[in-house]
């Protein structure tokens, strides 16, 4: 039914918001999509807005509610409760591998990936120094064998590389933490825990690294939802008028804020002038202004804008 399919097509949309904000450490801006920019033919796209870090909008997701439109072109129709033949109403809705993209661009840094912990494929990489002097290996796989039984995905880089260049790899690599432990730290029952997000460095009682990392991790996946947060409020601005809204799209990368009236000739004006488009009509709307940052003509809503991937 109609009903059925506007719940079904949001709730969709606010699983997906809540997979990249919980999951992927993303922060995402829910809302429609105007006419000009919602999937053809649809009543209605509702969508997921990522800010990446150079300042680009990415969509991270989309739900669509296609209403009964492309079921009565293709005759798709259900025999009702009230055994009355009636069109289905249709939704449709995804997210894909440009996800990846998201975190890469989200989190990464000049040293490489830097991976959420509920996502990262290594959570734990155990780099033990010296590892040719007896007991250390055996020491790394016995604390690997402990912080596997708490449920972590850990494992001993026992290469033969130095361990300059087995951090460099598990930095690259965006592995949350790295455990460092050579014969001093075993014989002091100690290792250097250290944080990929921070390079914080912390030390840990060998025999509480199955307790204190799985509390580091979840630090780890707080804190880089947090700083995306914090990096995407620092970077949307708002505009109220047209030449602010110039000056902000040439000169400030990052989401504007503005209201807008509706018309798709403003949309379009604004596209060509600053290679902005309307990334949504946010759910939770703000009254910036009365009045259309374009034309100044009375506004119906506020849009984010941006440019985008």
């Amino acid at each position: 039914t109609a009903e059925e399919a506007e719940a079904r097509t949001q709730q969709m949309l606010n699983l997906y918001a809540d997979f990249c904000e919980e999951v992927l450490a993303i922060p995402v801006i829910k809302g429609r999509k105007t006419d000009k920019e919602k999937f053809a033919g649809a009543e209605a796209t509702y969508t997921i807005e990522a800010l990446m870090h150079d300042g680009k909008a990415l969509q991270s997701g989309t739900s669509h509610n296609f209403g009964d439109g492309f079921a009565k072109a293709f005759g798709i129709q259900y025999t009702d409760k009230d055994n009355k033949l009636k069109y289905v109403h249709q939704t449709s809705w995804g997210i894909t591998t440009r996800l990846i993209g998201a975190v890469i661009m989200t989190h990464g840094d000049d040293s490489g990936l830097v991976l959420p912990p509920k996502v990262a494929p290594v959570q734990v990489d155990i780099i033990p120094i010296m590892q040719k002097k007896e007991g250390v290996l055996d020491k790394a796989y016995e604390v690997r064998d402990a912080i596997k039984a708490a449920g972590l995905r850990v494992k001993v880089d026992d290469s033969d590389k130095n361990p300059g260049w087995k951090f460099s790899e598990q930095e690259m690599r965006g592995i949350p933490v790295r455990v460092e432990m050579g014969p001093r730290d075993i014989e002091a029952n100690q290792a250097i825990v250290v944080r990929r997000d921070t390079r914080e460095k912390i030390t840990v009682a060998i025999d509480e690294l199955a307790v204190k990392l799985p509390e580091i991790l979840d630090t780890i996946q707080k804190d880089m939802l947090e700083r995306a947060r914090a990096h995407r409020d620092a970077h949307t601005y708002v505009a109220v008028n047209y030449d602010e809204f110039k000056e902000t799209a040439a000169n400030k990368p990052g989401f504007i804020k503005a209201m807008w009236c509706g018309e798709q000739a403003c949309e379009d004006k604004i596209k060509e002038e600053t290679t902005c488009t309307s990334r949504c009509m946010p759910f939770a709307q703000e009254q910036l202004s009365d009045v259309c940052v374009c034309c100044g003509k009375p506004a119906k809503k506020m849009v984010y804008w941006g440019k985008a991937y």
